[in-house]
C-alpha cells in the first residue's frame, strides 16, 4: 500500500497560504501570461474568465489575434472609454483590503453583542413556568 502522500496532488508551491482560489488563480494568470497589475484589474473589470485565457493568447498560432495585453487594453478602452482603471490595485492588496474590512465588521459585531448582552435587565417572569 502507498503513503497516503503519494495518493494526493501536493502541489501547493505556487499557492500561498491563506489566499482563497479565487485570487490564487489571478495571481497565477498574471504569473503565467507575464501580465501587469493593470491588466489583471482591468480583466477583472470586464468580467473576463481566466481559466480561459490559454485560448486568447494564442497568438503564435494564430497571428491574426492580437497580444492578450494588447486585447485586454483594446476591449477596456471600448467597454469604459479610458485606456485603465483610475486607481490600480494588486490582486494581494485587493484581498487584504477585503480581509480587513472582514475583521472590522467582525470586531464590531462583537462589541455590538456584548453591548446588548449588557444592557439587556433580567426577566423577572422568566423563572416562573404555569
Amino acid at each position: 500500500m502507498l503513503p497516503s502522500s503519494l495518493h494526493e496532488n501536493n502541489n501547493d508551491t505556487s499557492k500561498k497560504k491563506g489566499i482563497p482560489d479565487k485570487y490564487q488563480i489571478w495571481i497565477d494568470v498574471r504569473r503565467r501570461y507575464h501580465l501587469s497589475d493593470v491588466h489583471i484589474q482591468m480583466a477583472r473589470e470586464l468580467g473576463m474568465n481566466p481559466k480561459k485565457f490559454g485560448k486568447i493568447a494564442n497568438e503564435k498560432q494564430e497571428p491574426w489575434k492580437k497580444p492578450l495585453p494588447a486585447f485586454i487594453e483594446d476591449i477596456y478602452l471600448k467597454r469604459f472609454g479610458r485606456d485603465s482603471p483610475a486607481d490600480v490595485k494588486s490582486i494581494e492588496e485587493v484581498f487584504r483590503a477585503k480581509e480587513k474590512k472582514k475583521e472590522e465588521q467582525r470586531k464590531r459585531k462583537q462589541l455590538e453583542r456584548k453591548s446588548e448582552q449588557s444592557d439587556q435587565k433580567p426577566n423577572p417572569y422568566a423563572s416562573e413556568i404555569t
